[in-house]
């Protein structure tokens, strides 16, 4: 295993501020989707997983910044695996449609379209699509599905070329993409250049204040570059040309935002919504840097609390098993210092993740036949967002007497 050593001097991404409120420290561990054979240990490689908060403009971000080229290329997350997230998806498409009417003679562009699994939506209703897909092996498959998909990152100007190729959006989608991108402002400026006069765009991402109050440590990971809020993004898009118009919450992901948003020379008036959101992140103090004092405080208690369980279980002889290889759970785990001393295994639907091991914990990914035959006595879950869904698909292993853990906000043994 292989350590790269951290920057040492802060300059906020957005800003160039030098000033900053550390938020978390998470240690050294290997980037979060970089799932390994038993050959390659040797070659991994890890990296510091710091959280810093500019003073100036509230971006809370890694302070360690690596290539995304090495992270997304080549990428292991497909959306499609999860029901919850497919149903979200057409329930967002029925309200937009509701909301814009798209037709025959519109476009929806959506950035980081993954597998093509919102985009066929679209195309069910006979509405053209084009996807932005920085993955390679992704990008094949959303084709392969034929949805219409280029396989490159968007940046401005990426998004020049693409908008003289194609034309321009009259719906621009990007879920859980800004968090993604290192240069927040460049991907931004893409988006600009791909969205028609009278568009709109919307964004779905974690939300800060909820990353906070639950203490969703494990949603920090290198490739998340940024943990965004409305006092940074509304500042953010402004001084690029777009208006931040509407905002609404979302259960998603532990807590997510869905902003609206539009040229600045648009009509369309800031909501109501919007302005209430924002005066709950003051309230709640993410404009403070005591907020990030007691979150730091917060998720050591977590690790302490997951420790014991975990020990105790393995004292009196219980078998321990872990459900879903997700990246946040690769957070969870080597922050822990939880390995495969501790969890015999985990499973996951994706067989792209199937017979390999977790990055850092060297945990085997088995499919989900293995809980049957093996039949753990504990089953910590580790995309703990899905838990009622996880929960209902595993009820079959009360049969022998299994009990879940669930590690976030505090862990729970049920």
């Amino acid at each position: 295993m292989n350590s790269c050593t951290g920057t040492a001097k802060f300059s906020c991404r957005n800003c160039n501020h030098a000033g900053q409120w550390q938020m978390a420290d998470l240690g050294t561990m290997p980037p979060a989707n970089a799932y390994i054979d038993s050959n390659s240990l040797s070659e991994e490689r890890v990296y510091p997983l710091n959280v810093a908060v500019c003073e100036q403009c509230l971006l809370a971000q890694v302070t360690d910044v690596i290539d995304p080229s090495s992270i997304f290329t080549q990428y292991a997350y497909l959306s499609s695996f999860s029901k919850s997230w497919l149903e979200h998806a057409k329930k967002y498409v029925d309200e937009i449609q509701g909301q814009i009417k798209l037709d025959s003679t519109s476009l929806v562009i959506e950035a980081a379209s993954n597998d093509g699994y919102l985009l066929k939506n679209f195309v069910d209703l006979g509405i053209p699509v084009l996807g932005i897909e920085p993955a390679k092996n992704i990008a094949a498959i959303a084709n392969e599905k034929g949805i219409r998909t280029l396989n490159c990152f968007l940046n401005s100007e990426s998004g020049r070329d693409i908008a003289a190729e194609y034309g321009k959006a009259e719906l621009l989608i990007g879920n859980n993409v800004l968090a993604h991108v290192p240069d927040i402002r460049s991907f931004v400026s893409g988006i600009k250049q791909l969205l028609k006069k009278d568009g709109i765009a919307t964004f779905e991402f974690p939300h800060l204040l909820s990353l906070i109050e639950q203490s969703q440590f494990d949603t920090i990971y290198h490739e998340h570059y940024s943990y965004l809020s409305l006092l940074f993004l509304r500042d953010m898009f402004a001084s690029l040309g777009l208006k931040v118009f509407d905002a609404k919450r979302l259960s998603t992901h532990g807590g997510s935002l869905r902003i609206f948003v539009c040229h600045d020379d648009n009509h369309r008036a800031v909501t109501h919504s919007l302005e209430s959101l924002q005066k709950l992140e003051l309230t709640f103090g993410l404009d403070k840097k005591q907020t990030y004092d007691v979150f730091k405080s917060n998720i050591e208690k977590i690790k302490q609390e997951l420790l014991s369980i975990i020990q105790n279980s393995k004292k009196t002889g219980l078998k321990i098993a872990a459900y879903g290889a997700a990246a946040k759970g690769n957070t969870l785990l080597n922050y822990c210092g939880i390995t495969r001393q501790d969890i015999d295994f985990v499973v996951d639907k994706n067989p792209e993740k199937q017979n390999k091991l977790l990055p850092g914990s060297h945990i085997p990914i088995w499919g989900e036949a293995a809980l049957a035959e093996y039949q753990p006595d504990i089953i910590l879950i580790l995309p703990w967002n899905l838990k009622d869904e996880i929960i209902e698909q595993l009820a079959y292993c009360k049969e022998w007497g299994a009990q879940f853990i669930v590690p976030i906000p505090y862990p729970e043994l049920i």
